[in-house]
Order: C-alpha cells, then structure tokens, then sequence
C-alpha cells in the first residue's frame, strides 16, 4: 500500500464495515509483535466471529432470559461501587462462589487466572499472548459454560439457587470481562458495561474507562479444578473430532467412546462426570483405560520429499530408526519441544512434525483423536435402534428451526404433525415422541398418513419427511 498511490481503503471505510474495534483487535491479536503487520480486510472480517461475535453473543444470550426470567441484580445489593465481584457477597440470595455448582466456580476460577495472565503479558508488552488469553476465555465462556448451562437458565423455577446461581455468574463473568477487555476494544466494552449496570443507575461508574483495571483474587483460583475442566474439554473436542473423521453428525447417537488416559488420577472425577461427556458426545456408554495397545496404532512414516535432499544417503538408517520407533512418544516430542534428534551412523539430525509424519489409525469400527493429554476413540458402528434415535434428533432439529421461521418466542408452545412415507420414521416417532415433544414445547402431536398443505419437505438419509408446525393459539 502506498499512500502516494492511494490504493488503500479510507479509514473510515473500514470502520463503517466492521467497526473501529475489530481493526483495533485485528491489530492487537491477530499477529506476534516480533513479526511485519500484514494487513489484510479479509482476516479483519474473520477475527469478528471468533472473539467480537462470540463475546456480544454470550451477552445477547444473558440480556435475553434476564428478562424472560425478570433476574434483577440489584436485589439486596449493599454495595455495587464498580460492579465489583466481592461486594455483591453482601446481596441479599446471593451465595458465594464456594457454594455454588462446580461449573459456575470454574469460570469464575477462569477470570482470575486469566486476569493474572493478561496483566503479566501486558506488563511485558506482549498484548498478542494477552489477546490469545482472553480469546481463550471468552471462548471457554461461550463453548462451555454457557452451553452447559443452558438447561440451568431455562428451568422453570425463576427462584431455584442453581438457576440465580448461573444468572449471577454470567453478570459477574460479563462485567469482569468488560473491564479485562475494555483497553483492546474500548466501544464494545463501553456498550456491554452500560447495559449491565443500567439497573443500577447513578450508583456506579458511568464508563468502563472509569473503572480500575481488574485485580485478581486468588482465592476463587482453582488450579486443580481448571486441570479436570481443561481434560473433560479436550475429551469432548476430541471426540467431535473423531466425528468429523467418520463423517457422523453429531445427532446420530452412538454406542460408546473409550478415553485413554496417560494415568488414571483423573478417573473417578471424570466417571462422576460421565453424563456430561455422553451428552457432548451423544454416546451411551463412556470408559476409561490406561493402555491404547488394542483400540490403535500409530503408522510412522518419513516425508521422503522433504527428507531426501537433506539427509540423502542416511535415509536407509533413518527407516530403521523410524520402524523401532514408538509413535505416541514421537507425538509427544513434537508437542513438548517442537523437534526431535536422531543419530544416524554418527551424525545428528534434527527432524520436526513436517519431516516424520505420525498417523493415528483406530481398529474397524472405531475412529480415534489425539491430544495433548488423552486419546479419545469412538465406536462407529451404528445400529438400527440408534439409527431410529438419530431420525429423533434430526426431526426436532428441523422443528426448532420452523419454530423460529414462524417466530415463535422462547416459550411459546406449538403443534405438530409429521407425515412420511417412510416406515423408519414412524418408528423413530413411536420411540422418542415423547422426547421430541418435550425438546420443541409441543403440546399436540399428531402422526399422519398423509402431509397437509402446511407441511415443509426436507429429507432424512435421503427420505422424505413432511412436517406441519403451528403456534397454539
């Protein structure tokens, strides 16, 4: 770009498109300081979903139920200077965080830690390694303990402590992070602090600039808790992963999932958490095992390619090396340290991931992922009974989506008619009617011979299915 030449977009282009904070951000996060900023609109437009998207979504998510719910949180509050965590202890119903669920005590251990590790990295400078903390936390509160909470937020008890347990947590996890963000993308974090202290009125900050920097409290730091939570978060992405492999959707249930652990300390807190992993997963049945000798192997090969011109006439010496080789302690090496030394008749060679390449490969039936602490391998085989509770999935899919085409609010109840010529769906609706009336709110539920003139046509396993989907009046 040259600004003789002028072939560059105005400024102001860019902040009309995607705002001021998303160039900002783009800046901030998206490139190591030791390296030349390549700009790119392109990679500005992407960076929105990732962070600036995600955070505005977990906001819109808690603003929309608050008031579905009428969750106030000034009730009982004595003391609300800054909106700081520690003085709503003094609200009236409101419980301290060691007394509440272990999921709510993880993020609020989350925010501490990463608080810590954005002041550290930004007192050295390096707002790319505090960008990548907060990208990671804002991620953990949306994937995970928004999602995992979901059910929590929509329990019909308005009053029930786990319910007001969430809704406090999320308010304290938004306000904290509006002040943590508030340097990087000051009008996002303007926006999100006026809104959440808008029931307050005069009695706290007016800006988010005026408040101070967060500080953290390491007392709500829970290292071994966020150990267990980082593992059952990798189990889980895992195990989407070795999906993917097996080109499965996730609606489909399967049979099992076996987790392969470097050692077992984690075992029973991870069997106290077995519902979770099969919800994530949709599996009946999750294990756990030390050893991976019989669900894989690892298939080693050498990037000839690559290595050819390097080491030439080693290569012989190389393959031997290779084929005594375990493969799990060649992907750990190359997680830990980047690279691995070989000698070869003497001389020392240096190999990365690009020069050896490491494949995981599952028994039949099965599909496998690996990461930095376990082995996730997934049983593939589908049955028909499964199959029939897959047809389940994908029906309340279909119906949730015409929920919202015919504007349906979050409570409204419907009815339901569902048609098709195909005898696995009457199946699949005689098993699991019951489930799907309850996942879509549907109060009338009826099973046709033929489709009405209200019906949307979509396909299930290349199968017509008809679908008539009403608000009750």
């Amino acid at each position: 770009m040259s600004k003789q030449l002028r072939n560059y977009r105005s400024l102001d282009d860019i902040f009309q498109m995607y705002g001021a904070d998303a160039l900002r951000w783009y800046f901030f996060a998206n490139q190591p300081p030791w390296t030349s900023i390549l700009y790119s609109e392109r990679t500005i437009r992407d960076s929105i979903p990732e962070f600036l998207l995600r955070l505005w979504n977990v906001f819109s998510f808690f603003t929309i139920y608050a008031e579905i719910d009428g969750f106030d949180p000034t009730a009982g509050v004595t003391a609300v200077s800054q909106l700081n965590p520690e003085e709503f202890q003094e609200a009236a119903g409101y419980r301290p965080a060691e007394q509440r669920a272990e999921i709510d005590r993880w993020i609020l251990s989350e925010l501490q830690t990463t608080t810590r590790n954005v002041i550290e990295r930004m007192d050295a400078y390096d707002n790319f390694a505090a960008c990548q903390q907060i990208t990671g936390l804002v991620d953990g509160l949306s994937n995970w303990y928004v999602r995992r909470s979901r059910d929590r937020f929509w329990a019909s008890d308005k009053s029930s402590p786990d319910k007001l347990d969430a809704y406090w947590t999320l308010f304290e996890s938004l306000t904290h992070i509006a002040k943590l963000v508030a340097p990087f993308v000051p009008f996002l974090a303007e926006t999100l602090w006026r809104e959440l202290r808008r029931p307050f009125g005069d009695q706290v900050l007016e800006s988010v600039h005026y408040c101070d920097y967060p500080v953290v409290d390491p007392s709500r730091v829970d290292q071994t808790l966020s150990r267990r939570m980082s593992l059952l978060r990798e189990i889980a992405s895992l195990g989407r992963s070795a999906r993917a492999e097996a080109k499965l959707k996730v609606r489909q249930p399967l049979a099992s999932v076996t987790v392969v652990l470097g050692d077992g300390s984690a075992v029973e807190w991870l069997t106290a958490h077995n519902a979770l992993v099969q919800d994530e997963l949709n599996v009946k049945q999750v294990i756990y095992v030390t050893t991976a000798d019989d669900l894989v192997r690892y298939v080693v090969q050498p990037n000839l390619k690559r290595l050819g011109p390097r080491i030439g006439k080693l290569l012989p010496q190389l393959k031997q090396w290779l084929a005594e080789a375990e493969g799990s302690e060649l992907l750990s090496q190359f997680r830990d340290t980047g690279s691995v030394a070989v000698s070869l008749g003497g001389t020392e060679v240096e190999l990365d991931d690009q020069d050896i390449l490491v494949r995981l490969e599952a028994r039949a039936g099965a599909s496998a992922a690996q990461g930095s602490q376990c082995v996730v391998v997934l049983s593939t085989e589908v049955t028909a009974e499964l199959f029939r509770e897959g047809i389940a999935r994908d029906l309340i899919r279909f119906i949730q989506n015409r929920r919202k085409e015919i504007g349906c609010d979050f409570t409204d109840r419907i009815e339901i008619t569902i048609a098709s010529p195909w005898d696995e769906v009457k199946l699949a609706v005689g098993e699991h009617g019951k489930a799907i009336q309850g996942e879509t709110l549907a109060e009338r539920f009826l099973l046709a011979d033929a489709p009405g003139t209200d019906s949307e046509r979509f396909e299930i396993a290349g199968n017509p299915v008809f679908v008539a989907v009403s608000k009750k009046e």
